[in-house]
């Protein structure tokens, strides 16, 4: 029993701060009120990652249409997600620090499948996910180097950066955020904020905190998109039914 709440323990604590707090009763240690924090704020994204999308995924079935999402966006953020897991899985990174890769993972994929599926091309949605899976389990398996792995995480800062920005174009464009969620665009900003904290006091490896700086400041542009626009088409609405009741 005590056993198993030592490992339970070890989700919150490192072994050098189980010492610190339960054995040198120094529950002012710095150090170890940081690691703490950041394994409570890395687990509280992992529960939350669990639902950031699924607002975006229930309201492109609610409408039957993924107008205004703009697939190639969300592929790289596919690729971005998929490349960061890997990576740390393979690293040995604490899962505080990306196990809402997963979760994340899943649900863009299926965003991505719906896109397709939306956009007449349930062939391709279908085929789109089986060529996925298989990309997973090689680059989970071990089967593919370290080394490839590490460079495709390198270029998630980059991509981070086209996805978004390719997003935020489209919204421009269209003058609307379209079938975009508010809740998704507004938990995934405060998601990568709170990853820039949990990546320098658990894994210190400099891709993963350049590429979450780089994705909260892309997914601030989003949610002040997103703000924007609502403003701008509650107005247009206000208008309209002003409109009508003169009418």
């Amino acid at each position: 029993m005590a056993h198993m709440i030592r490992n339970a323990a070890l989700f919150l604590f490192t072994e050098e701060c189980m010492k610190v707090y339960f054995d040198d009763f120094n529950y002012l240690h710095v150090g170890c009120f940081k690691a703490t924090l950041s394994k409570i704020l890395g687990l509280g994204i992992i529960g939350g990652s669990m639902l950031v999308k699924v607002p975006q995924i229930i309201k492109i079935l609610k409408n039957k249409n993924s107008e205004g999402i703009n697939f190639f966006s969300v592929l790289l953020d596919l690729f971005a997600i998929t490349a960061m897991t890997s990576y740390s899985f393979v690293s040995g990174f604490p899962f505080s620090s990306w196990g809402d890769g997963i979760s994340l993972g899943i649900q863009t994929l299926t965003i991505a499948v719906l896109v397709l599926h939306f956009g007449g091309d349930t062939a391709k949605a279908t085929a789109f996910l089986a060529a996925y899976l298989a990309i997973v389990t090689a680059a989970l398996s071990g089967l593919t180097p370290i080394k490839i792995l590490w460079a495709c995480q390198a270029m998630n800062i980059p991509i981070v950066l086209i996805s978004k920005f390719i997003q935020a174009y489209t919204n421009y464009s269209n003058g609307s955020t379209g079938q975009l969620s508010a809740i998704t665009g507004f938990m995934l900003f405060l998601g990568s904020l709170a990853r820039i904290f949990t990546s320098i006091q658990e894994t210190g490896d400099t891709t993963m905190i350049v590429m979450y700086m780089c994705s909260t400041f892309a997914n601030a542009i989003i949610a002040a998109q997103i703000l924007y626009y609502w403003n701008v088409d509650t107005a247009a609405s206000k208008k309209k039914d002003e409109v009508k009741k003169k009418e």
